[in-house]
């Protein structure tokens, strides 16, 4: 596409049609990303308040052809948020549009704006007396609009969906500047096609979101959270099936935790209390949300006993307290963090089959050895198939050293991934990363359905160049 730079006059005409203060010079954070592989670029930024504002600056810049990158909470890892060449973008930055527009707790539905912080709007579902159950790390700065532009996952999907499943409706911007009204609070609506579902995971490049109306529902009466020692993956997986066939819906999250991840966590954060005094090879983090009148501490007790006699468990901790719930849950939680601060090669968000999950471990592990000496952390959310496949330097090495593999190390893990009918991207999306997989990987149909889709509602490509597909 031919793409202009952001220029004075560029800046000077939308001077002219926006309030003092939506336009403002670029800080550095807003060029960077979390895992500093991208560093990017831009030539003005714009923090509008308004969805007309909004409007405003995308249809600027589509008669100026000025690529504009829309820019959430920016804990995205797949450098979506960061354009790092071509022409100087106009960066929209969504975090004045931050409400709580409206709850409606007998229709389990909040309004929110794209903007607004993700436990914010935890908190005020929970205040109304519903649960808006999409978690993720990163929740205290990730925004709702990137949220659903990147469809997150997080721990809860099991049991209530990715974000696309967690959405009713939308308010967007598209490339032109119209605005689509698509803010819908129903449950079926089938006049024609989801342009909802197809916003959701486009990464900002078919249209930047505003508002949406998300789906809420009942806080669980009772929850419970064990930790299991299992032999195996596979065992894991059994115990996952047991829980299923006797619990139903009332699984809110199954991880599964390595021993390497554990191992991190004494590295780099001694001060965390861990559940056993040596690290098991292998670990399941249960939890249960369940109905009132039972028991949730009492039906992980009967489900370790069921385990443990098949010899799938071995061992097992059972919180007998919310602190202690949240000791646990701390546990999982700050294994990326641990992760940040040993420094990865390479890491992989990827999904296969649940049954597929123990071979895809064992040759995985086969085949990164055989490109030299690394230190494996696969942890994630077994439960519905996604893993973090996250590579390390040996003891005493850094990430630096092996820049020249990482490349490499990533077609390998891909590579196998794809053989085995699995995703390279599970719940983080593609952005600028992965561009070059989706094509390596893609089915042909699928990528020209896709740049159809991608000309007809952005024919002069000014949304977030680069992301998603290849330009």
């Amino acid at each position: 596409m031919n793409l202009n730079s952001v220029d004075g006059g560029f800046i000077a005409g939308l001077e002219a049609q926006l309030p003092e203060g939506v336009l403002r010079k670029v800080e550095a954070r807003y060029l960077e990303e979390p895992r500093g592989r991208y560093r990017g670029q831009a030539g003005v930024m714009a923090l509008p308040q308004t969805t007309e504002q909004v409007s405003v600056l995308l249809r600027a810049a589509n008669v100026a052809r000025v690529p504009v990158v829309p820019y959430g909470g920016g804990t995205g890892l797949v450098g979506g948020q960061v354009m790092v060449e071509g022409p100087l973008p106009l960066v929209i930055s969504m975090e004045r549009m931050r409400a709580v527009r409206a709850v409606y707790p007998q229709e389990n539905v909040l309004v929110a704006e794209a903007g607004a912080i993700l436990a914010d709007v935890q908190a005020a579902a929970q205040e109304a007396g519903r649960l808006f159950p999409l978690s993720l790390a990163s929740e205290g700065s990730a925004q709702v609009g990137g949220n659903l532009s990147t469809n997150a996952g997080g721990v809860n999907v099991l049991r209530y969906g990715n974000a696309r499943e967690l959405c009713l409706g939308l308010e967007a911007v598209l490339p032109s500047g119209d605005i689509w009204q698509g803010l819908s609070r129903l449950r079926k609506d089938n006049t024609g096609y989801d342009l909802r579902g197809l916003l959701i995971g486009a990464e900002g490049t078919l249209g930047i979101i505003t508002a949406a109306a998300l789906k809420l529902s009942p806080i669980p009466a009772a929850r419970g959270t064990a930790i299991f020692v299992v032999k195996s993956p596979q065992a894991a997986l059994a115990i996952l099936s047991l829980a299923r066939d006797r619990l139903g819906e009332g699984i809110s999250a199954f991880e599964l935790i390595h021993r390497q991840g554990l191992e991190f966590l004494s590295e780099t954060l001694p001060q965390l209390r861990q559940p056993f005094a040596a690290p098991p090879e292998w670990s399941v983090l249960v939890e249960l949300g369940l109905a009132g009148g039972i028991d949730p501490e009492a039906e992980l007790a009967d489900l370790f006993e069921v385990a443990l006699e098949a010899g799938h468990a071995l061992d097992g901790v059972i919180a007998q307290s919310e602190a202690q719930r949240q000791e646990l849950w701390t546990v999982r939680e700050q294994i990326p963090e641990a992760n940040r601060l040993v420094g990865s090669v390479v890491s992989h968000d990827i999904s296969v089959p649940l049954s597929a999950i123990p071979e895809f471990i064992v040759r995985a592990g086969e085949r990164i050895a055989q490109l030299g000496d690394f230190r494996i952390n696969c942890f994630g959310h077994l439960g519905d198939g996604n893993l973090h496949y996250n590579v390390f330097p040996a003891v005493g090495r850094r990430r630096e050293d092996y820049e020249s593999q990482r490349g490499e190390v990533q077609q390998v893990v891909h590579d196998l991934v794809h053989e085995m009918s699995g995703s390279i991207s599970a719940e983080h999306g593609v952005g600028r990363m992965k561009a070059d997989d989706i094509e390596r990987y893609g089915d042909p149909v699928r990528l020209a359905a896709m740049r159809a889709i991608k000309q007809a509602l952005d024919p002069n490509g000014i949304l977030n160049p680069g992301a998603v597909l290849k330009a």
